[in-house]
C-alpha cells in the first residue's frame, strides 16, 4: 500500500493552527485505524488459573467486609488492553465473585448485561426482578439490563461465580450507570421449570409472555443433560454444542454477548473457524487443552480462557475416558448487529 504523508511532514505552524481549532488530519493514522486486511487488536490470549486466582479472592473476603465493597469481585483483566480498563475483551468484563455465608449483596440495577456462571458452593441464591434464582456449579443466571438483582447466601461454606458483562461497550457508550435500590420481595420461583422440554412453552387461553427475558436460570443439570443427549443422537455431528437462547423466540438470551456450552468427547480435538467474535472459555467440568496463534492454555476445572477474534481456536479434550465441558461467552450478537460478524476459513 502507498505510504501516507506523516504528521511531523507537516509545517508546525500548521499543526498548532489545526489544534487551536480542535482540528486533526486523518491521513497520519489512516493505517493505524483502517489497517489492511485484519484489525489491529489489543486483546491477547490468555488464561486464568483458579487455583492461583481461588486463595487471593478467599483472603479479600477476610481483608474486605461485604459492606465495604458492595460486590466482592477480583476482575480478571486482558493484559492487552491495560490492567486498569478492568477488560478482558473490547466487549467482555469478566469477574470472580465471592459470597461468604450469611452475606446479602444489596439490590441495585444497572444499564450493562451480566450473567453468573456459578463457579463453586451452593446455598446462596440471586433475586433478580423478584425471582429467587438458587446457586448451583455450572448453572447460568441472567441479570439484564434494568432489572433489579442482589445476591444473599443461607448456606455454611463460600460461594465463588464467574461475572460476565457487556460493560466496556457499554462503558464506551457513556450508557453505564447504576441506580441502587431497598431488598426485594420474592414473588417467585423455579420459572424456569415452564421451558424444561425443547420446543414447548407456556400458552395459557392461548395467550404468549411478553416478557423480553422469560427464563433468568439456565441449570447446568439440564444443559449438561441436553449435551450428552445431543451427542448420543447425533454421533457424528462436528461440534456438540447448545446456545442459551430465549426460549419463546429463539434469539440469544441477551443482546450484546452469547453464551453456550459445548462438550468435548474424550479424547476429542476440534478447531474451531476464525471468527471475528472475542470468544471467553471457562472450564465446568473435566480438563482441555486450548491452542490459540501461539500459546497453548491447560484449562482445569473452574479456569477462564480469553481468545481474540480472528483467530482460530483449537480444543482438546486431555481425558480419554470422560467428557470435558465448557462454558463459553462472545460477542457474536453485537457483530450480527452491527453487521460486522464474519468467519474465515
Amino acid at each position: 500500500m502507498q505510504e501516507l504523508g506523516r504528521l511531523a511532514d507537516l509545517p508546525e505552524s500548521y499543526r498548532e493552527d489545526l489544534t487551536a481549532q480542535n482540528l486533526v488530519p486523518l491521513w497520519p493514522s489512516l493505517r493505524s485505524v483502517l489497517p489492511p486486511g485484519a484489525p489491529s487488536r489489543r486483546t491477547r490470549p490468555i488464561c486464568w488459573s483458579y487455583a492461583a486466582l481461588r486463595p487471593l479472592l478467599m483472603r479479600a473476603g477476610e481483608l474486605t467486609p461485604i459492606e465495604k465493597a458492595e460486590r466482592r469481585v477480583l476482575v480478571l483483566a486482558n493484559p492487552g488492553h491495560g490492567l486498569d480498563r478492568m477488560q478482558a475483551s473490547a466487549s467482555i468484563y469478566l469477574g470472580m465473585q465471592l459470597l461468604l455465608p450469611g452475606e446479602w449483596a444489596p439490590s441495585h440495577r444497572h444499564t450493562p448485561n451480566a450473567v453468573r456462571m456459578i463457579v463453586e458452593g451452593e446455598g446462596a441464591y440471586t433475586t433478580v426482578d423478584g425471582e429467587k434464582c438458587p446457586m448451583s456449579r455450572g448453572d447460568l443466571i441472567l441479570t439484564p439490563t434494568g432489572l433489579w438483582h442482589e445476591h444473599g447466601h443461607d448456606g455454611d461454606q463460600p460461594v465463588v461465580w464467574l461475572d460476565v458483562l457487556d460493560l466496556p461497550l457499554v462503558y464506551y457508550l457513556e450508557a453505564s450507570y447504576v441506580t441502587e435500590g431497598k431488598a426485594q420481595a420474592v414473588t417467585r420461583q423455579g420459572a424456569e421449570r415452564a421451558y424444561r422440554s425443547g420446543g414447548i412453552v407456556p400458552s395459557p387461553v392461548f395467550g404468549r409472555t411478553a416478557q423480553p427475558y422469560p427464563m433468568l436460570r439456565y441449570p447446568w443439570s439440564e444443559a449438561r443433560a441436553a449435551l450428552e443427549a445431543l451427542a448420543a443422537a447425533e454421533p457424528r455431528v462436528e461440534v456438540v454444542q447448545v446456545a442459551y437462547v430465549n426460549p419463546e423466540t429463539g434469539a440469544d438470551c441477551q443482546n450484546i454477548l452469547g453464551f453456550s456450552a459445548l462438550m468435548l468427547r474424550p479424547g476429542e480435538s476440534l478447531t474451531l473457524p476464525a471468527r471475528s467474535p472475542a470468544m471467553v472459555f471457562h472450564q465446568i467440568e473435566g480438563e482441555s487443552e486450548i491452542l490459540v496463534e501461539d500459546q497453548r492454555f491447560r484449562l482445569a476445572p473452574a479456569d477462564t480462557c480469553c481468545a481474540p477474534g480472528y483467530v482460530p481456536v483449537t480444543l482438546h479434550n486431555r481425558s480419554g475416558d470422560r467428557p470435558a465441558f465448557l462454558f463459553l461467552a462472545d460477542e457474536t450478537p453485537l457483530h450480527k448487529k452491527l453487521g460486522l460478524y464474519e468467519t474465515r476459513s
